[in-house]
């Protein structure tokens, strides 16, 4: 019996000295991130948007390498810098805020190289339809803030999707049907 809580005792001080894994939580700044668009206008010109309100949250394990990602935009703060064309992209035949309001995206898994996340592979909901997306992360840093006084990561991520696989037909093929998403983000530690 002795050497059973001997060997019970030398288990437990092994496990204590085990380092805990720190996943570190952060909250999407709503001032410093606003995803934006590009689509082909009649081949003519690329046109440019973005949405203004956007918030979300996501966490990292860089020890472990991994994390989970959380966004949400609202459909209705699109801007062009047009407000008709606005107001044309609020309605039905584009991103039909009356029935959905925002467009999510949730990971499903956070890819690493080394200690930075290179692409999240999640789900993209827009207008009702839900389909896989992989965001490719093209840049990725963390530090002190110095106006907040915590930790700060932020990330630029690229990603294209096709309009009409969410329902979103209208003018097709004059606008293209190919949307470039260009992701900035910045969070703050929780």
């Amino acid at each position: 019996m002795r050497e059973f809580q001997v060997g019970i005792l030398a288990l437990a001080a092994g496990l204590a000295s085990v380092p805990a894994r720190a996943v570190d939580a952060y909250t999407i700044d709503p001032r410093h991130s606003f995803p934006s668009f590009e689509i082909g206008h009649f081949g003519w010109s690329t046109q440019r948007g973005r949405f203004d309100k956007t918030s979300g949250r996501f966490t990292l394990d860089r020890v472990a390498k991994t994390g989970a990602v959380e966004v949400a935009i609202d459909a209705a703060s699109v801007d062009t810098g047009v407000a008709a064309r606005d107001e044309d992209l609020r309605g039905e035949g584009f991103f039909d805020v009356a029935k959905y309001a925002a467009m999510t995206f949730k990971s499903t898994r956070v890819r690493f190289e080394g200690d930075k996340p290179v692409a999240v592979d999640g789900e993209l909901t827009l207008r009702g339809v839900t389909r896989p997306l992989t965001l490719t992360v093209t840049n990725f840093h963390c530090g002190p803030n110095p106006f907040v006084k915590k930790e700060v990561c932020g990330a630029d991520a690229v990603a294209t999707i096709k309009r009409s696989e969410f329902g979103m037909t209208k003018f097709l093929p004059a606008i293209s049907d190919e949307v470039k998403l260009l992701i900035n983000v910045e969070a703050i530690k929780d």
